[in-house]
């Protein structure tokens, strides 16, 4: 007896599965996933030097003043070392041109938000403390997924950007990236000015 070429397609599916008993899984591609990251537990201490202004930073981070860039002695960086993270922090005297300083930012936030999927901001006022500033966060693959800016409006001007070195992935980035934010809303709760200006 001669089986059609059709027939023939219909019978292979049913004797394949026919194999499998019922204890046994098909074989089917595990979707990607991420190795787990076990969080330090979140205590802090507080960065307090000749630089006009302080603030709180957890444990696990350290500040580094960096080798490359501008000569300002409070320009500085606070790396999580476990994290592969740093918060770049710059510091500017305010000489009348808080516009331009502010300006300088927005173009900043603007190249990272070109490949964001969305941008939300967050007015910092601390009126008691003359803190003023915005954070500004970048949903999506972006280099950098957190910017702020602080100042008294009249002497004193800090911007921070937090950078992860890893390829922009915000799907393996998330839990350290929810993690950190933390830190960051924390550092701006306690962030104060002193009198003066750093000298420049």
């Amino acid at each position: 007896m001669r089986i059609s070429p059709f027939v023939f397609l219909l019978l292979v599916p049913v004797v394949l599965f026919s194999c499998i008993g019922e204890d046994e899984e098909i074989a089917a591609p595990k979707p990607r996933g991420y190795f787990r990251i076990d969080m330090p537990e979140k205590t802090y201490k507080r960065y307090d030097t000749t630089c006009p202004y302080t603030f709180e930073h957890p444990w696990y981070s350290v500040m580094i003043t960096p080798k490359e860039g501008p000569a300002e002695s409070c320009w500085k960086n606070l790396e999580f070392p476990g994290f592969k993270a740093t918060i770049h922090i710059s510091y500017k005297q305010v000489h009348n041109n808080l516009d331009t300083l502010l300006d300088n930012v927005w173009e900043l936030t603007e190249k990272h938000s070109s490949v964001a999927a969305g941008l939300r901001d967050s007015t910092i006022r601390n009126s008691n403390d003359k803190v003023y500033g915005m954070v500004f966060e970048l949903a999506g693959n972006a280099a950098s997924q957190m910017q702020f800016y602080l100042t008294d409006s009249t002497d004193h001007f800090l911007r921070g950007a937090l950078y992860f070195f890893a390829e922009p992935n915000k799907d393996s980035i998330a839990p350290v990236y929810d993690f950190i934010r933390e830190d960051v809303y924390h550092l701006i709760s306690t962030f104060r000015w002193k009198d003066k200006p750093a000298a420049q």
